[in-house]
């Protein structure tokens, strides 16, 4: 069966936007987090995210929590969060909305 990645990228998409950073009340996504997201031809799920700094509280859970909801997405097969601190995240990554929620607007 082929798998349709740009909605499966749609689906993941809506499913990081449920997972928040515990020190500020906007989803990852929104906060500019999440690097990158790629599905493959086997619905495997790759993130490429990063977390507001290395010293982060949540550094132990969140790439988990995230890995673990992505997973139960309906039509992912698997899924793989990395870490990176390459480019290292600044509140220029957030995208309007945050910026807006957090008063930066």
């Amino acid at each position: 069966m082929e798998v349709d990645k740009k909605a499966l990228e749609k689906k993941v998409i809506e499913v990081l936007k449920t997972c928040y950073d515990p020190e500020i009340p906007i989803d990852i996504y929104e906060l500019g987090l999440i690097y990158e997201v790629k599905v493959d031809d086997e619905a495997k799920v790759a993130v490429e995210m990063t977390l507001t700094s290395p010293s982060c509280p949540v550094a132990e859970s969140l790439p988990v929590e995230v890995e673990d909801k992505v997973k139960e997405a309906k039509g992912v097969s698997d899924a793989k969060v990395n870490i990176t601190f390459d480019p290292p995240w600044d509140k220029s990554m957030m995208s309007e909305e945050a910026l807006l929620e957090l008063g930066f607007m």
